[in-house]
């Protein structure tokens, strides 16, 4: 990993007004290296591209100032919404070490173009786009009335995501122990309208992940399980820069969930 995972996750903020400066020749090698290189521990193949705007007809109206966009498209493998959503929030982490500013994208695509620009084949879907470039020094109004309508700077308290054995026992600092840190990296982490849809259960040396679904499943998959894989990649590169070693298992453990609340995988720490 080429960046501190815990200074980005603390600094990264959406962001949807560009400076209009075409990336430096130098930062978009960079980027391109590293998306190149990007796996997950889910074992998803996820291609990204970067693509010119205005050479494919890119456009998202929520956007101003963009010339490049990052996307990626995966196939309909099993898990591929939590590979997914790692990969991506992996690679606008890396971006955000460069000084770039990223947000990701889904129903505000011009989704047709962006599926004909990827090449998008018969089995593969394309979840999400971002534009990639330097943040203007100030953010247009319309920016700024969306984040204050989707509250974008609020996060749930760390008590009503995690818990401790079970679901409704609230997890603390001190029964967190290790996993304290990265909890609270995965807890900022971005998501649709600002669901936040990650929950976990802390079990001696494991953490159960969940997700709590509000949202319907589209054309793209379920969009919440992509938010969880951003939790994810938060969760574990936090752990691996705290010197953790562990990996994530699919071995549900079947505790008594709440309505609408369904396991997503184990991270299983080595003692």
């Amino acid at each position: 990993m080429n960046f501190s995972a815990k200074e980005m996750i603390e600094q990264r903020k959406s962001v949807r007004t560009f400076d209009g400066k075409l990336l430096s020749d130098e930062d978009r090698k960079k980027l391109e290296n590293y998306i190149d290189a990007l796996a997950n521990p889910f074992g998803v193949p996820v291609v990204f591209k970067l693509l010119d705007a205005k050479e494919h007809d890119l456009s998202s109206p929520v956007i101003v100032g963009e010339h490049t966009y990052m996307t990626a498209k995966v196939n309909r493998v099993d898990h591929f919404e939590i590979g997914y959503g790692y990969s991506f929030e992996n690679a606008c982490l890396y971006a955000l070490s460069l000084g770039l500013g990223t947000v990701m994208l889904a129903a505000s695509l011009s989704r047709k173009t962006f599926e004909a620009a990827m090449n998008l084949g018969k089995d593969e879907v394309l979840p999400v786009a971002s534009p990639v470039g330097y943040p203007a020094a100030k953010r247009s109004m319309r920016e700024n009335m969306m984040r204050k309508g989707m509250k974008s700077d609020q996060r749930m308290d760390f008590g009503k995501l995690f818990f401790a054995g079970e679901f409704g026992k609230e997890l603390s600092v001190e029964e967190a122990r290790d996993f304290f840190e990265a909890l609270e990296m995965a807890r900022l982490a971005p998501s649709a309208t600002n669901r936040q849809p990650w929950r976990a259960v802390v079990d001696d040396n494991k953490v159960h992940f969940f997700e709590a679904k509000t949202l319907k499943d589209s054309g793209i998959g379920d969009v919440q399980k992509i938010d969880v894989g951003i939790a994810l990649c938060h969760f574990d590169l936090v752990m691996k820069e705290n010197g953790s070693s562990g990996q994530f298992v699919f071995d549900n453990p079947g505790l008594e969930l709440p309505e609408n609340v369904f396991y997503v995988t184990t991270y299983e720490r080595k003692l």
